[in-house]
């Protein structure tokens, strides 16, 4: 008796949908095809046993399980539940009304339960869009694919639960959620606040614009002086993620299985990876390409602290990611793309010694040694990098205050504000969304300067030897700040704070 039962498969952040055909013959033997991994090879093993311990056999004939379209390769435990309920079927164990009308996921257990999957959310996205009735799948990650309108999603625990489902019609227990309700909730405020952050008032202003504009920023200062706490600080003052956004993003992590509290993500992503990451894992891959930090950071911040202590070529395959705001992964049967839309934000020290900048710390590094610390990071990064600016140590009294700064809900408004601005700038623009993103020619036409401010962006260039990719940064920039005042036309103000952020252009950083 032949039977098919439906499961999926996901590619990049897409899933396909999976046909796993089943057959039982007379004759003895099982066999597996379809292009199966390892792990879906091993499926059998976990099959018997579920099936044992729940009162239901592998009957003792000729099996004959194929996964198709059998030139894609499948991966992963996932189909366990999905070939047990076609080998039930095809041998007559039970009924299985209905069973095409789901798609099935799930791996098991010795015992029948079930374990969580990986894609929970494309896969449910998917078989919506191809008219499947409803989903089920390990009761884990029923809310995060129960995101999904318009499709029935039942959360199981035990193989028993959907065998008296498909042979019984007992009914199963289907999960709902309101997806507005449930993004609102979701969205409390981040445990870190800027309010909390000790002096560095203009390190915190430098935020505001790296934030208001969606520029890539790097802090550079010595040990302790609050890089980190800055950076991690930065996510708070973003605006908040649209629904679209978080589902989106909510698609990516449920790829690598890294969905918490198994529901929506409504919160911007921080990924800080260490610095002995490799290129794959930072930009994506693999035999089985899956999402790399760059890709988790969608729509939200990725700091990498102590820049130059990454491995150059780690640092180099960043540079068409940050260009493209997309990766493109390509093996011999098939490409896979993911988002990257993410605002960089790196720390260094000035210094192999770290206290180049502090004024109150002697300087032990020769200047050989610091060019070639600096040297570490190439021309073509910096120039994805639109702020530099130096980190200074916060001094005593500044940390035994009790006052309180401004707090991170305060500095959002003022961002949100200059975004919407940007919003209605480039809304005739379907790749150009905040000022981070201009090319040369919308630098042109929105940034436009006056006599005076071109004449104070000449002599800055010429008198602090500023290199000429400073140029546009401090255009973009300059454009931020004047959106933060809420102002159409740029002037020598905007310009002069514009070129303080440029500190590794400057003659004696990277020459």
């Amino acid at each position: 008796m032949l039977t098919k039962v439906y499961g999926s498969a996901v590619f990049g952040v897409e899933a396909t949908t999976i046909t796993a055909e089943v057959n039982v013959a007379l004759g003895i033997g099982y066999h597996l095809v379809g292009l199966p991994d390892n792990a879906i090879k091993e499926s059998n093993f976990r099959i018997a046993a579920a099936l044992l311990n729940n009162g239901y056999k592998i009957p003792g004939k000729k099996i004959t399980l194929n996964l198709a379209p059998a030139d894609l390769r499948k991966e992963g435990s996932a189909y366990d539940l999905t070939l047990a309920l076609g080998i039930l079927t095809a041998s007559g164990q039970i009924l299985g009304e209905g069973l095409e009308q789901y798609i099935i996921m799930g791996e098991l257990s010795l015992d029948g339960s079930l374990q969580p999957i990986k894609g929970a959310l494309p896969i449910a996205l998917k078989a919506r869009e191809e008219g499947f009735k409803g989903f089920i799948l390990p009761v884990q990650n029923a809310k995060e694919a129960a995101i999904v309108e318009g499709l029935e999603v039942y959360g199981v625990g035990n193989i028993k639960e959907v065998i008296a489902f498909f042979d019984k019609g007992d009914p199963l227990k289907r999960t709902v959620i309101d997806i507005q309700a449930e993004f609102y909730k979701a969205l409390e405020f981040p445990e870190f606040d800027f309010s909390d952050v000790k002096g560095q008032e203009s390190i915190k202003r430098c935020m505001e614009i790296a934030a208001a504009g969606g520029h890539n920023i790097i802090l550079i200062g010595p040990p302790g002086a609050g890089k980190t706490m800055l950076a991690k600080r930065l996510p708070s003052i973003l605006p908040p993620m649209t629904l679209d956004e978080a589902l989106e993003t909510t698609k990516i992590h449920s790829v690598v299985g890294k969905i918490k509290n198994n529901g929506l993500m409504s919160q911007r992503p921080f990924r800080s990876p260490h610095h002995t990451i490799s290129d794959v894992a930072l930009v994506g891959g693999g035999s089985y390409p899956q999402p790399g930090e760059i890709s988790l950071s969608h729509n939200g911040v990725l700091f990498l602290d102590e820049l130059p202590e990454f491995k150059r070529g780690v640092l180099e395959v960043m540079r068409q990611p940050l260009e493209d705001r997309e990766v493109t992964i390509s093996r011999a049967r098939f490409t896979v793309t993911y988002p990257s839309s993410f605002m960089l934000v790196a720390s260094m020290n000035p210094s192999p010694g770290g206290y180049f900048n502090d004024p109150d710390a002697p300087v032990t590094s020769s200047p050989a040694e610091m060019q070639r610390y600096l040297g570490k990071i190439s021309g073509p990064l910096l120039d994805r990098i639109d702020i530099h600016i130096e980190v200074t140590p916060v001094p005593f009294e500044k940390l035994s205050e009790d006052r309180k700064g401004e707090s991170s809900l305060e500095i959002r408004k003022r961002v949100i504000a200059a975004r919407e601005i940007q919003n209605q700038r480039f809304r005739a623009l379907d790749t150009v969304h905040y000022n981070a993103q201009m090319n040369s020619k919308q630098i042109r036409e929105f940034c436009e300067l006056d006599l005076p401010s071109k004449s104070l962006l000449k002599n800055a260039m010429e008198y602090l030897n500023l290199s000429a990719r400073a140029y546009d940064r401090i255009l973009k920039v300059a454009r931020t700040i004047a959106d933060l005042e809420g102002v159409m036309d740029l002037n020598g103000n905007h310009i002069s704070e514009a070129i303080q952020y440029r500190s590794l252009d400057r003659e004696g950083w990277l020459g």
